[in-house]
């Protein structure tokens, strides 16, 4: 696969900025400012493109529940089976006697996956929801 090209560019940021960068740089390993900027520009757009648009996104769903709660399992299940074209994969784990955790692994357009995940996060019952998005590895 061929490299894409670089393109260098400086920037100007207050010093005391530029001292934490470095000791990021060094304590998570990146060989250089320049790599360690890149990654965070990548999770920015990562995060800018997960919630604008129609573009595709992957990520994961995390809801935790009472499984107890009149319905709500079968809710969850009603709104999993509306979206199955959205939905790759799905675990679901005992935390305790009451409680349920299930993650997701979706993929889709960015609104519709969002869409879903709010009709999730938002059912009653739901004690906790989130949604993770990460990028499908093609635009980044």
């Amino acid at each position: 696969m061929k490299q894409p090209s670089l393109c260098r560019f400086s920037v100007s940021m207050a010093s005391d900025l530029a001292e934490q960068l470095d000791e990021m740089v060094k304590a998570k390993g990146f060989a250089n400012r320049s790599q360690a900027l890149a990654e965070m520009v990548r999770d920015e757009l990562v995060s800018y493109h997960g919630e604008t648009g129609s573009r595709e996104i992957a990520g994961t769903v995390t809801l935790v529940f009472d499984h107890h709660k009149r319905n709500i399992q079968s809710l969850l299940t009603d709104i999993q089976h509306d979206h199955g074209d959205l939905i790759i994969s799905a675990l679901h784990v005992h935390l305790d006697h009451h409680t349920c955790m299930e993650v997701l692994a979706v993929r889709g357009a960015s609104a519709a996956v969002r869409k879903m995940a709010d009709r999730l996060i938002s059912a009653k019952g739901v004690k906790h929801g989130r949604l993770t998005v990460t990028t499908t590895g093609k635009e980044i």
